[in-house]
């Protein structure tokens, strides 16, 4: 009879645990918090374009288009600037902002760069421009301005050099004309003070 009883519970403890182990991951999809370690794939780089575009209408604003990488240290450092609470702002308020990933290596060119954003730099004219690369583009998608605005065509990218970075306030000018000369200098004397020690900011 024992022999019998450990029997049925033993069955018994291997149905439920069977039942639970089916039952765990469904409940917690319906919940919205799946256990399993799934990525969703980067969006593509039309839908944000297209996104970005139709909010540049309604906002009658331009697009800041920043092409960047995971690897890319300059880029991070431009970021961080435009993200600083006395910058982040002036920036929202201006431009429309989309960040593409571009250029990865290995895994993270399909877990991390956004599919066709390599062919969208190209076509903006950062074929050869190396990383950050920036454009801006009017609610149409036509381009406005680049950062291939230094000598021989050459690339901004960070701008961390004086003459750097009167062409990026230049563009700045350029392209966000609302944007307060004097939030602008603040920009300006922001990365003046903070410039990097390194002699090339690229």
């Amino acid at each position: 009879m024992l022999s019998l009883s450990t029997r049925g519970i033993s069955l018994l403890m291997v149905v439920c645990g069977v039942g639970l182990a089916l039952a765990g991951p469904v409940q917690a999809q319906q919940n919205g918090t799946a256990t399993t370690a799934t990525s969703e794939a980067p969006a593509a780089a039309s839908g944000l374009i297209a996104d970005a575009e139709k909010t540049a209408k309604k906002q009658k604003k331009a697009v800041l288009v920043m092409f960047h990488a995971s690897w890319c240290g300059w880029c991070k450092r431009l970021e961080a600037v435009m993200d600083r609470p006395e910058f982040k702002k002036m920036f929202e308020d201006n431009y429309v902002l989309l960040n593409l990933d571009v250029m990865e290596n290995g895994e993270k060119k399909t877990t991390l760069e956004n599919p066709g954003g390599v062919e969208y730099m190209n076509e903006l004219g950062g074929a050869k421009s190396g990383l950050p690369f920036y454009a801006f583009v009017d609610a149409k998608g036509k381009k406005l301005a680049d950062s291939n605005v230094m000598p021989k065509n050459m690339n901004i990218g960070y701008p961390g050099e004086p003459a750097e970075i009167d062409a990026f306030m230049a563009l700045i000018q350029k392209t966000a004309p609302r944007w307060a000369e004097a939030d602008r200098e603040k920009l300006k004397a922001y990365l003046l003070q903070n410039a990097p020690k390194s002699n090339s900011a690229h």
